[in-house]
């Protein structure tokens, strides 16, 4: 179940919000993780915008709440440009900085609004495989382990077709989100549970969960390559 909040504005259209957060992640000296500013936004927009999509939203526009400091700003922003190039999308980024009180380690909100066709909501397919895409990733193994990180654009371009549903995955692991999509309800199955810590935080969503009808395996599976694994 995505995380998304999804507001009916009209018979035809519902507004959708998306959120991210982070603390304890940039250049201030008591930062947990010490990354550049920029890497802080790719990743707290990689979450909200992967929430949007997976409820079929489209991106409008992106609000950042930065308690980094003035001087973060055009790093955080690069960093969600970043992530718009990925997606081919070209968004207004707006938003607030706190500069009355400088805190000591780096904090940030981020919401991504988007729309979405009422008509086009999700259906249920109860004739459906799951997959996991990507591996589970969080502090410093983010930067370390990039080969296993999904690919926005490849999130995206199987969000897009047809009878696909998709959920990040988040800080609570792979066994917490899979119950959302298994409606089987017999859990994780052992070839992905024996290749993968299903408990582990996958904070930036570096990992997510698919479900899919059956004759879209082998498409999605040459998409994904060896991020893919499969029931």
């Amino acid at each position: 179940m995505s995380d998304s909040l999804v507001l009916p504005f009209s018979e035809s259209e519902s507004l959708i919000l998306s959120s991210d957060n982070s603390g304890g992640i940039g250049l201030k000296e008591n930062d947990f993780v010490q990354v550049p500013y920029e890497i802080v936004g790719y990743y707290s927009f990689r979450v909200a915008v992967m929430e949007c999509l997976s409820v079929g939203g489209i991106p409008i526009s992106v609000v950042l709440h930065n308690f980094c400091g003035d001087e973060a700003w055009e790093g955080l922003s690069k960093g969600i440009m970043q992530g718009l190039d990925e997606l081919g999308l070209d968004l207004p980024i707006t938003g607030s900085t706190e500069t009355n009180m400088p805190l000591l380690q780096s904090a940030l909100g981020l919401i991504v609004l988007g729309k979405r066709r009422n008509d086009l909501a999700m259906q249920p397919n109860h004739s459906r495989k799951m997959a996991l895409i990507g591996r589970p990733l969080v502090g410093e193994d983010v930067l370390k382990q990039q080969e296993w990180v999904a690919p926005l654009s490849l999130y995206k371009s199987l969000c897009e077709l047809e009878g696909v549903e998709a959920l990040p995955i988040g800080s609570k692991g792979i066994a917490y989100e899979w119950k959302h999509l298994d409606r089987s309800g017999e859990g994780v199955p052992d070839c992905i549970s024996n290749r993968v810590d299903i408990e582990k935080s996958s904070g930036p969503s570096t990992c997510f969960l698919l479900a899919y009808p059956l004759y879209l395996e082998e498409e999605i599976k040459r998409k994904a390559g060896p991020l893919f694994i499969g029931e």
